[in-house]
């Protein structure tokens, strides 16, 4: 008996842990002392916290009668879930429309369709299209990432090496750094997660399109992936690009996403594959050296891409109270003055019309494939996870070993496969 009330009062601590948490991780309400309606808007780019108050309050000077509490907690995606699961769901959500979890609340009808929103004319090229659920809207993607590759532009101008538009020339540029008596690249190796681009498009490049990768990974038949299938040991060329001898950097095996950011910014290397997202963390090292990029290239020259996703991309909550005042503040933040404010400070491609790029950027070069049918979605969207397949890159990388690639790539994806029926 003792035991049994024990368990109880242990129980009901518990539970009012949970609930003091999901009180203090939301920031509703419904109306200010001032007499404005509240909305709630949850923001996951922690890193522009500031930009995204200014844009707030600008709002909030066009909208005087409309209050806007933005929340910005660590661990914001697990914070987000449990509130979501919790019918404690934000009026304005910042969520990435490639994620499983969006798709399925989406579907669940925890979101307001915006399909006949007049806003949407203000999207390039359509973008938000890519994320329709059963052929609705649900999100609006207003920025995106992209994966490219960094270079060390005075370096190579100084050795005379030039950007390369194909595959052949890219391999072509390695042995030519590697004959110079520099190293290609800075790898991660102890990270898989930065080698997630890379792989996605050797894997896009072979068979033509994200469709493609995902038909020969996701949509095959079980333990179809073979090591002398002519996908992968093309997949595992394109790997080999960074995992032969000389290519990296040293100790490159056992090196962090850090290491890797300084092993290029301190130029022990001339090249990093990474996300848009990297150029922050190269800014930080102060590099005395002038940083550009190119696209992945593909086999034939006009064919390089890249890959994605909506990066600030806002849903407006079925459940809110305030729906107008919510779609009053997405129709804002599809305006060209607040994403204008947005794009020069976090510099990612803007998916808003009318805003001005910076044609100076590191990250120029790119832009001009952002929104386009050449910049793919991650193949991720739709696995339902994704850390085996970094594991499986890496590994490979360590090893160069195709027949245990290709068993860790069919023990990732063959329990996907149990439900092969594609959205």
């Amino acid at each position: 008996m003792k035991k049994n009330k024990r368990f109880i009062i242990r129980r009901m601590v518990f539970f009012l842990i949970v609930l003091i948490n999901l009180t203090s991780c939301s920031n509703k309400e419904e109306k200010s002392a001032d007499g404005r309606v509240v909305i709630e808007f949850f923001n996951q780019k922690k890193e522009m916290v500031d930009t995204l108050e200014e844009i707030v309050k600008d709002f909030e000077k066009e909208n005087p009668d409309i209050k806007v509490n933005m929340t910005s907690v660590p661990d914001a995606g697990t914070v987000l879930k449990t509130r979501m699961l919790a019918g404690d769901s934000p009026d304005i959500v910042n969520i990435y429309p490639q994620n499983m979890d969006f798709k399925e609340w989406a579907k669940a009808g925890y979101f307001k369709d915006l399909s006949e929103a007049s806003y949407l004319s203000n999207i390039v090229n359509d973008y938000e299209k890519k994320y329709a659920i059963d052929g609705k809207i649900y999100n609006v993607p207003l920025s995106a990432n992209f994966y490219c590759i960094y270079y060390n532009k005075t370096k190579f101008d100084e050795l005379g090496l030039k950007v390369p538009e194909t595959w052949k020339e890219f391999k072509k540029l390695v042995e030519d750094i590697k004959a110079k008596g520099e190293v290609p690249f800075a790898v991660a190796g102890s990270e898989g997660w930065t080698l997630n681009g890379y792989h996605q498009l050797s894997l896009i490049n072979i068979t033509g399109s994200d469709e493609g990768a995902n038909d020969y990974l996701r949509y095959s038949e079980v333990n179809s992936i073979n090591e002398n299938d002519d996908t992968l040991v093309k997949d595992s060329e394109y790997l080999d690009l960074l995992a032969d001898k000389g290519n990296a950097q040293r100790n490159w095996e056992g090196a962090s996403y850090n290491d890797s950011v300084v092993a290029y910014a301190t130029e022990k290397s001339l090249m990093l594959a990474g996300g848009s997202w990297v150029l922050a963390a190269i800014s930080q090292q102060n590099p005395e050296f002038e940083v550009a990029t190119f696209a992945f290239p593909g086999v034939n020259k006009g064919e390089e891409v890249t890959v994605g996703a909506g990066d600030l991309a806002l849903s407006i909550s079925e459940n809110t109270k305030h729906p107008e005042e919510a779609d009053r503040f997405l129709e804002y933040m599809t305006s060209k003055e607040a994403m204008q404010k947005y794009y020069d400070v976090d510099g990612s491609p803007v998916a808003v019309k009318g805003v001005k790029e910076n044609e100076d950027s590191p990250l120029a070069p790119l832009y001009k494939l952002a929104f386009t049918d050449r910049h793919y979605v991650w193949l991720g969207q739709e696995w339902n996870s994704e850390e085996d397949f970094f594991q499986a890159t890496t590994n490979y990388l360590l090893t160069q070993d195709r027949a245990q690639l290709a068993k860790e790539l069919n023990a990732f994806f063959n329990p996907m496969k149990a439900s092969n029926k594609k959205e």
